[in-house]
């Protein structure tokens, strides 16, 4: 089976058949470069992209405009012909410029052939830089006075922060597999801190930021041998400016540094109380401009680490008119389709979603008829039974429906014979190196948990009896645990899989929790939820007391999964995920006791959706 949008009639009119009535009517010119100065005198590079007319053709003087803001270089310099100079950028720039669109592509302050220094993981100067950039665009000729943005992950993110701005041009913006919150959705999931971010990620934005080819080669994306660093602005034909920027890179700030300090969600750093988590996410701006910017969120089931709570929660914070979410069964960015029943041999997606964030972009920039309005807001895929469905809001109607947790057993009523399992942490148990967070280190994972049922195996799990029917999950999925920690405190992985009747596991979804961090709050205005909100505060935090049981709450990733007849769900938890996240706590592998039975025992509430609704 493929993602295709024609699978399950969830559109009036599908992305493709749209697409279709779109197409390129220009050629793409040469890009113009120059740099901007901003208001503290930095210099920031940026490309230029307009479509060009063939003979006997016009192109409109004034047309809208797309912003792509990036750290990972909006060009290469290349050394030999057949390099594709952006590999971070071509797909917008093929795409919508020759559909009448004009392109300009930042490089973000401390990047690329921009000057400057990040100072922190998408810093608040770069909010005020995208507001200098809007009000340039605005100005220029070219322009018909409507700018958009888009991008995947932190370019997706950085068109949040235009968006924010309340500059009357920003008319829509699309983030792609973006986070909201720059804490919980990446950086702390469930309040523990994610190695591959803070370990890894700086490896990568090294080699980019100080221009250090050799070590961007373990990078397929950037691989290329005949790249040469950023390419140099017009005004700089024989590079000089661009090695002055790199020096000025090397005081960046480094990410692996810097968590440490952020271990808190909203406590500022003590040299700047302004600095937080809060600062560089997009939730703690956007809700400003709600009802004003249109937003369409877009996300996979398989996009990294919590990437798909931040498309989800901007949605529902948000709730504009023009608002819109897309979740399919992809990777971080869409490289991937993640879902075990896909075509042998197909692992790129066949759903066009540059399609679908035309259609949007028509509408909203272009000020063209597309037909988005008779569409609903919502669009997901169903994994398993590989089909689109479409949705009046996000979670869709569900029932709500409870499984308990017995000895090796999920069944639907409760023991009434209270027992205990117990789970001894071992700090080498993990998730492999085929899961959501490989992505995160620019890794092209391409077979998502393939290796799964020889991790799952060293967990303590819980399986259901064969189920009579078909199964149809759609929302949040919500482990409530009754249990002791034998230490101050720990952590939890908590993972769902679907047992098929021939014996074979597959991976759904996941969900963690810092213990320290059980305690739950009401979500506030500018950032609402559909799963229970934590602060992650210091405020709130506490520690565990070995001789005390507690029930708290972990919150899944959000799914949509149809198990067949026949399969058994299955539940399994983990003390670590030892490739992915830090010790909790360090050298000091908890015991944990969980209640079973009674009317105190550990469930799973499951989000069942009716045969007949789906």
């Amino acid at each position: 089976m493929s993602d295709l949008d024609l699978n399950g009639g969830a559109w009036q009119r599908t992305p493709g058949d749209y697409a279709q009535g779109r197409p390129a009517r220009w050629s793409i010119g040469e890009p113009k470069s120059r740099y901007l100065t901003m208001r503290d005198g930095c210099r920031l590079a940026l490309d230029v992209y307009l479509p060009e007319a063939g003979q006997g053709e016009t192109v409109p003087a004034r047309l809208p405009v797309i912003a792509v803001m990036t750290p990972y270089y909006r060009r290469f310099k290349v050394t030999a012909p057949g390099a594709e100079p952006s590999p971070n950028i071509a797909i917008y720039r093929d795409f919508f410029v020759p559909r009448g669109y004009a392109l300009v592509v930042l490089d973000v302050r401390g990047s690329g052939a921009s000057f400057g220094q990040r100072d922190a993981f998408r810093s608040p100067m770069e909010r005020g830089d995208y507001l200098e950039m809007a009000q340039w665009i605005a100005e220029q000729p070219w322009c018909n006075g409507a700018i958009g943005a888009t991008g995947i992950s932190y370019l997706g993110a950085a068109s949040c922060f235009l968006g924010s701005t309340g500059h009357p041009a920003v008319k829509a913006i699309a983030p792609l597999f973006a986070v909201s919150d720059t804490y919980s959705d990446h950086v702390f999931p469930g309040g523990i801190a994610c190695k591959t971010v803070t370990s890894h990620y700086d490896d990568l934005i090294l080699a980019l930021d100080r221009d250090r080819r050799e070590e961007l080669k373990a990078y397929p994306y950037f691989a290329d041998p005949r790249y040469a660093g950023p390419a140099p602005v017009d005004e700089d034909p024989d590079g000089a400016l661009v090695q002055q920027a790199i020096r000025e890179h090397e005081d960046s700030f480094l990410l692996r540094d810097m968590a440490g300090e952020m271990a808190f969600r909203e406590e500022g750093m003590l040299y700047d109380p302004q600095l937080h988590s809060g600062a560089c996410s997009p939730y703690w701006y956007l809700n400003e401009v709600a009802g004003k910017v249109a937003v369409y969120s877009v996300s996979g089931w398989y996009d990294g680490s919590n990437f798909v709570h931040g498309s989800i929660s901007r949605f529902l914070t948000l709730k504009g008119q023009d608002d819109r979410l897309l979740i399919g069964p992809w990777d971080h960015g869409a490289r991937t389709n993640g879902s075990p029943w896909r075509t042998a041999g197909r692992g790129a997606p066949e759903f066009p979603i540059l399609s679908e964030v035309l259609r949007f972009f028509d509408r909203h920039l272009a000020g063209l008829e597309t037909g988005l309005e008779a569409e609903s807001p919502v669009h997901y895929f169903c994994t398993h039974a590989e089909q689109w469905r479409q949705a009046a809001q996000w979670p869709p109607a569900a029932t709500p429906t409870d499984w308990f947790l017995q000895p090796g057993r999920l069944a639907p009523t409760p023991a009434q014979v209270v027992e205990h399992a117990e789970l001894q942490t071992s700090f080498a148990v993990s998730s492999g190196q085929h899961s959501r967070y490989e992505r995160l280190r620019a890794l092209a994972i391409v077979d998502y948990y393939q290796d799964w049922p020889e991790h799952e195996a060293r967990m303590l799990s819980f399986r259901s009896d064969p189920l009579p029917q078909a199964l149809e999950l759609a929302g949040h999925v919500l482990l409530e645990l009754t249990l002791s920690c034998s230490q101050g405190d720990g952590s939890l992985f908590a993972y769902l899989s679907e047992e098929l009747a021939d014996g074979r596991l597959v991976y759904i979804n996941e969900g963690c929790l810092r213990l320290s961090h059980r305690a739950v709050s009401p979500a506030p205005e500018n950032y609402r939820t559909a799963w229970p909100f934590r602060e992650y505060s210091r405020r709130l935090a506490r520690p565990m007391d070995p001789a005390v049981t507690e029930t708290l709450q972990i919150a899944m990733l959000p799914v949509a999964w149809q198990l067949a007849a026949g399969s058994r769900l299955r539940l399994s938890l983990s003390g670590a995920d030892g490739e992915h996240f830090q010790q909790v706590p360090h050298g000091r592998p908890p015991l944990y006791r969980f209640e079973l039975g009674g009317t105190q025992g550990c469930r799973l509430q499951l989000p069942v959706v009716d045969p007949a609704r789906a």
